[in-house]
């Protein structure tokens, strides 16, 4: 079963998975998707049919506005937003105020296993690669490949990282390897802006 607590706003069309936890003053929107074993942090908010895969961590006061999607085991630090309008603005240009039918909502689509580090802002629509790592404070207005860590305003690639979220090191048995200090394993470049798993389990 789900643990919910008492001072959560959870939707009753959300479905929570098997196993996650809603903590303090969150709220979990309309027809919003949570998978087993999620974790969402005290006054985290979770928009309207944002899907959550297995075992995603969202931290404390983090904003993910629909239509994100986040794939299984994706990390969401404390206070990171991900917004859902590509130009915003509270009112149309007669100076009515806008409704829902007056914006096109865009959304931020983040890989498996990928990170995104403390007050760090993506701006819709953007895709984060699986495995990626957005730096603390970053503000990404461009796609991250995969295992691509990226640091910045606006965010760079400044390196790459593995599975175990660890920079990469070159390989000293071939120019066109990287290796994971922690885990030994290796991965390749492809192109000088796209590297894969060698041999990935």
């Amino acid at each position: 079963m789900p643990r919910i607590s008492d001072s959560a706003d959870v939707a009753n069309s959300a479905h929570i998975g098997q196993g996650s936890q809603v903590w303090h003053l969150a709220q979990v929107r309309e027809d919003a998707h949570l998978g087993p074993g999620c974790v969402i942090g005290r006054g985290a908010y979770i928009g309207t049919g944002v899907r959550l895969g297995a075992h995603c961590k969202v931290q404390n006061y983090a904003l993910v506005y629909e239509p994100a999607e986040l794939a299984d085991g994706v990390f969401i630090g404390p206070a990171v937003v991900l917004t859902n309008d590509h130009n915003p603005r509270a009112v149309n240009p007669d100076g009515s105020l806008k409704s829902a039918e007056d914006w096109e909502p865009v959304g931020v689509t983040i890989g498996r296993g990928a990170s995104i580090g403390a007050r760090a802002v993506c701006v819709a629509p953007v895709s984060i690669g699986e495995w990626a790592t957005v730096a603390a404070g970053a503000v990404v207005t461009h796609d991250v490949p995969a295992f691509a860590l990226v640091a910045g305003v606006p965010a760079r690639r400044i390196g790459w990282v593995g599975r175990a979220g660890v920079p990469l090191v070159p390989d000293e048995g071939d120019e066109g390897q990287l290796r994971c200090p922690r885990t030994g394993a290796l991965y390749r470049l492809t192109t000088p802006d796209q590297l894969e798993e060698v041999d990935p389990t």
